[in-house]
């Protein structure tokens, strides 16, 4: 049995908290997009809900399928650049937490 040793993790622990910081405030940032994304989703839907049913064509799964994935694309595509905001504010409330934050090694 031979175990090889990943150069990525020793870089990874001897890292400097700098680096640690960067990564971390980058993984806010992508998490505070995906939530705003998600909450725009999440409000396509119960607006999708609150139309009536009806027209020319009758529904299928196939229908509600593409509807499903048209509204992701709306709601990344809403949520792109400057966006609603909302991931903005909660990456500024958040990112002094982690500026702040002593490093426990």
């Amino acid at each position: 049995m031979f175990n090889q040793i990943d150069p990525r993790m020793l870089l990874s622990q001897a890292a400097p908290a700098g680096d640690r910081k960067t990564r971390d405030l980058a993984s806010l940032q992508e998490s505070s997009r995906e939530f705003e994304s998600l909450l725009v989703l999440e409000m396509l839907k119960a607006m999708r809900k609150a139309v009536p049913d009806g027209g020319l064509f009758p529904k299928g799964g196939a229908d509600e399928m593409f509807r499903d994935l048209l509204d992701m694309e709306t709601a990344r595509a809403t949520t792109r650049g400057q966006g609603l905001g909302i991931a903005d504010a909660m990456y500024r409330q958040m990112a002094s937490l982690i500026e702040n934050r002593r490093d426990e090694e």
